[in-house]
């Protein structure tokens, strides 16, 4: 897997457990204290997040990090 295709796993599976709340971008943006536009570019794979960014991400949802990577 090259580095385009980890970033767009990584955007479906945001997408997946953000969706599985009943959440939208924004509800999630608020939630990790990040704007919309951050948690659109994650979720399109259009930037490579941290591992601290993904961890804020994983506490909104309430998913472990490893939960987060059981893709």
């Amino acid at each position: 897997m090259d580095k385009e295709q980890l970033k767009q796993k990584v955007g479906r599976r945001i997408v997946a457990l953000r969706s599985q709340k009943g959440w939208s971008q924004s509800d999630l943006a608020r939630a990790c204290d990040k704007d919309r536009q951050a948690i659109e570019k994650l979720e399109n794979g259009k930037v490579n997040p941290t591992i601290f960014t993904i961890s804020e991400i994983c506490n909104a949802l309430n998913v472990s990090l490893s939960e987060f990577f059981e893709f």
